[in-house]
């Protein structure tokens, strides 16, 4: 397994097996744009590595966008929630990997704004992670 496809499905699992994120979205977690009704959810974004190889070890940074998407009458507290559950899930969350190794992983950066002409509201987490590729 690619060492991107397996961190995303470490994410995955963490956020569909987190209490507080799935009290908010149930299982909703999708690897491309949600259809008009599956909202509240979370999407796997774009997503870019860099190099951080080291004398022997085969290193990189990898950086994940997760889209959070919501429509509830133009309101933003849904996807805040949403997106601080998330933050509190995988912020320096201890994830295993079965071929790679992940030596850290932290949620860089949150922001949310309006889309859909004001109805839906749309979260950005750029999660930040570092990896040792086996």
């Amino acid at each position: 397994m690619s060492v991107s496809a397996e961190l995303q499905k470490a994410i995955y699992d963490t956020l569909i097996a987190d209490a507080a994120v799935s009290a908010l979205i149930d299982d909703r977690v999708y690897d491309g744009r949600p259809k008009a009704s599956n909202f509240p959810c979370i999407t796997f974004g774009p997503s870019d590595t860099r190099a951080d190889d080291m004398e022997c070890i085969d290193g990189r940074f990898e950086t994940i966008q997760l889209d959070v998407w919501s429509r509830d009458q133009g309101k933003m507290r849904r996807c805040k929630e949403i997106m601080d559950a998330a933050r509190n899930a995988l912020h320096f969350a201890d994830l295993s990997l079965t071929v790679n190794a992940l030596v850290l992983i932290r949620v860089e950066s949150m922001r949310i704004f309006m889309e859909g002409g004001g109805l839906t509201a749309h979260g950005v987490i750029t999660v930040e992670a570092d990896l040792e590729q086996a």
